[in-house]
């Protein structure tokens, strides 16, 4: 899985101009699915992400994770993480896991979130998204569960 976490003040999903997610201070998470994921690496890519200490403490340091504000999440699907442009104009995406497994382990992710008592919002998955957000700081994290980057 690969994930593009942003804290922020305020975000929200919208489909079809309708919003269908939105949340306060917390993590936006924009996450993929790979091909060969499986239930764990969801399980697994959550609990990174719960206990990532990207958020302010008294004197201003990254010692505080989205659980320790109670913070929220929108969890956006977003295959295209594992779009692959090099030496091409036109990215290949033959590194996403298909529809059936991306969409089955992303409401897995879900759960696993979930699990731990944190607010999840979400997106829809495969649907056209406009995701509007209020970065704070700004702070955006990249996360690989192969440890790519």
């Amino acid at each position: 899985m690969r994930a593009v976490l942003q804290r922020v003040t305020h975000a929200r999903v919208l489909v079809n101009g309708n919003v269908c997610g939105e949340i306060g201070p917390g993590l936006v998470v924009l996450i993929a699915v790979w091909r060969d994921d499986v239930a764990a690496t969801a399980a697994s890519m959550a609990e990174k992400i719960l206990n990532l200490r990207i958020f302010g403490d008294e004197q201003g340091k990254m010692n505080r994770s989205v659980l320790d504000i109670g913070g929220a999440i929108l969890a956006v699907s977003q295959f295209t993480l594992y779009g692959d442009a090099r030496g091409q104009r036109r990215p290949s995406f033959i590194q996403a896991a298909a529809p059936e497994t991306g969409k089955s382990l992303y409401e897995e992710f879900v759960a696993a979130l979930r699990g731990h008592g944190v607010r999840v919002e979400t997106g829809v998955f495969q649907a056209h998204m406009l995701v509007e957000l209020t970065n704070d700081g700004p702070v955006t994290i990249l996360l690989d569960s192969d440890k790519v980057f």
